[in-house]
């Protein structure tokens, strides 16, 4: 006895679906590109020494200004200056990392990501 084959046919509605997915993908593409466009023009500033040092670094953490204070340039304050610096820059890190991390959540809000999916990919 010969056996039966079946084809499963998709009705329009499926194709619709899978359109719109793909429309769903093409505007999810198009919020990425602006949002890598955004972190580059975000920037923030970190700080340290009560504001004596300051590091302004851009969305992607790369630093676009620092600042510092006159009193800082002690031929015997350099190591001092150059702990500032650094925690400056530590601190102007973390504050880019959370507007990123902010900035992320409102692209892909309501769209169900696992936990700890995080963007840029």
């Amino acid at each position: 006895m010969p056996l039966a084959m079946t084809t499963k046919t998709y009705s329009e509605p499926h194709m619709k679906d899978l359109g719109d997915m793909m429309k769903q993908a093409q505007e999810l593409q198009s919020k990425l590109d602006e949002f890598q466009e955004g972190l580059e023009a975000l920037e923030v500033t970190g700080e340290s020494g009560a504001g004596l040092v300051q590091v302004t670094l851009n969305g992607k953490g790369a630093m676009r200004h620092i600042s510092i204070d006159p009193s800082l340039l002690v031929a015997d304050e350099r190591e001092v200056l150059e702990d500032l610096i650094v925690a400056a820059h530590a601190d102007a890190k973390s504050k880019v990392e959370l507007r990123a991390q902010e900035e992320a959540q409102k692209l892909t809000g309501g769209m169900g990501l696992p936990p700890g999916f995080k963007l840029p990919f």
